[in-house]
C-alpha cells in the first residue's frame, strides 16, 4: 500500500477526512486520541460504542476486532495494534470544555498528577464539532468515541471508573481497515494526566 494522506495533529485540536473501503488508517503516538466513524454514504450511520462491546463480548478492543455501527455494521477493523502498556477504552466519552472548567471550579485540578497551569476552554468534543462540521455533523450527533491509548482502570464490583498515567512508553500505532467508506473524525486529547505530543495519521490505499 502506498501513502494517501498524511497529517500531524497538534495537542487539542482535530482532523477529519475520507477512508475508503479497503483503505487503512494508521494512528501513531504517545497519548490519547479520539477516534469516531461514519458511514459516508449515510453519515446519520455512525460508531456505537455499545454494540462494538457487545457484539464482540468484551470492553477491550485490539487486533483482529471491529468498531460497529447501531446498525450493527462492521465499520473498521483493527489490523494492527503495537500498544502493549496498556488498553484502548470505549467506556469514557469524550471531553470537552465543561469538563475542565467543572473540575476547576469545584476545586479538583489537584487530582491530576502533574501542576495545571492553564485550563483548556475547549476539548474533543468541540475539536471534533469544528472538524466535522464541513460535512454537515452537528455537535449532538457525533457519537462517543474510541479512544485510543486511553487506559482506564475499571472496578470489576462497582463499575467505578478510573484515570491512569499509562499511555505508550515509546511512539505506538495502531491501524484500522474501512469496511465500508468512511468519514473519520480524531481529536488529540488535551489530556491533563500527562504532557500531550502531536500525533500522526497516515491513510493507505492502494
Amino acid at each position: 500500500m502506498k501513502i494517501l494522506k498524511q497529517q500531524t495533529i497538534q495537542p487539542n485540536t482535530g482532523w477529519a477526512d475520507i477512508v475508503k473501503k479497503g483503505q487503512r488508517i494508521r494512528v501513531s503516538g504517545l497519548n490519547i486520541v479520539d477516534f469516531v466513524v461514519f458511514n459516508h454514504a449515510n453519515l446519520r450511520e455512525r460508531l456505537d460504542d455499545s454494540r462494538t462491546r457487545g457484539n464482540q463480548g468484551k470492553l477491550f478492543i485490539s487486533k483482529g476486532d471491529y468498531l460497529f455501527s447501531k446498525f450493527n455494521r462492521p465499520m473498521m477493523k483493527i489490523v494492527e495494534d503495537t500498544y502493549t502498556e496498556g488498553t484502548h477504552d470505549l467506556e469514557k466519552g469524550m471531553c470537552s470544555g465543561y469538563t475542565y472548567q467543572r473540575k476547576a471550579k469545584l476545586g479538583r485540578l489537584g487530582e491530576y498528577p502533574r501542576e495545571i497551569r492553564e485550563v483548556p476552554d475547549h476539548g474533543c468534543w468541540e475539536n471534533l464539532s469544528e472538524v466535522l462540521k464541513s460535512w454537515g455533523i452537528l455537535p449532538e450527533d457525533i457519537p462517543s468515541p474510541f479512544n485510543i491509548f486511553m487506559t482506564m482502570e475499571i472496578d470489576g464490583k462497582t463499575g467505578k471508573l478510573g484515570n491512569t498515567t499509562v499511555r505508550p512508553s515509546k511512539v505506538a500505532h495502531v491501524d484500522l481497515e474501512a469496511e465500508i467508506d468512511c468519514l473519520v473524525g480524531i481529536s488529540v486529547c488535551p489530556d491533563l494526566m500527562i504532557e500531550v505530543k502531536p500525533v500522526e495519521v497516515v491513510v493507505y490505499g492502494n
